[in-house]
């Protein structure tokens, strides 16, 4: 696995990729307080903007680290943050990653996340040289599942209370593509 030296900045049609910023804070706060975009995720709805500074943090230290990649998902005619996506759980030894994301609900349906996990896949493959592309997915995500079955990922099945969230254990489909 090749961990890049800089992370790119990225267009993809209206909206950038560019890395994280501590005073994305603001923005990010602005959709993960909705019920609707963390009903999915492992972390329960924001009640204020320093839980949002601390994810960010967190993402950049992984980044820094070399434990992962997060991008910002920004307009590209404005740099306010709108969403976030990136690779986590890297494993060099196995040549694989797992791939997470999250969209503000304004822009969700408008076939944008397709895009962004195009790209992630992209990404994966011909710049770090993975082998296998993941995600974990609740099994009654339809619109996740969708999105990355678009791009020729493919479920593999469903592994019963694998992830203890939010008080309590939640099923988990997982989903990947080889670089074959």
């Amino acid at each position: 696995m090749i961990f890049p030296a800089e992370q790119p900045i990225v267009t993809i049609g209206d909206l950038r990729l560019r890395p994280l910023k501590i005073n994305d804070d603001k923005d990010l706060y602005a959709y993960f307080s909705k019920d609707e975009v963390t009903e999915f995720y492992d972390l329960f709805t924001f009640k204020s903007t320093d839980e949002a500074t601390q994810l960010i943090q967190t993402w950049i230290e992984r980044t820094v680290l070399k434990q992962g990649i997060r991008w910002a998902i920004t307009y590209k005619e404005e740099d306010k943050l709108v969403g976030t996506c990136g690779f986590h759980n890297l494993s060099e030894e196995n040549n694989r990653a797992e791939i997470g994301y999250d969209l503000h609900p304004d822009l969700w349906g408008k076939g944008y996340m397709t895009q962004i996990v195009s790209f992630l896949i992209e990404y994966g493959f011909k710049n770090m040289n993975l082998h296998r592309v993941e995600a974990f997915i609740d099994p009654s995500h339809h619109a996740s599942r969708k999105v990355l079955t678009k791009n020729g990922m493919q479920t593999e099945g469903i592994l019963r209370d694998y992830f203890f969230e939010k008080g309590r254990f939640v099923d988990a489909e997982m989903i990947a593509i080889l670089n074959k």
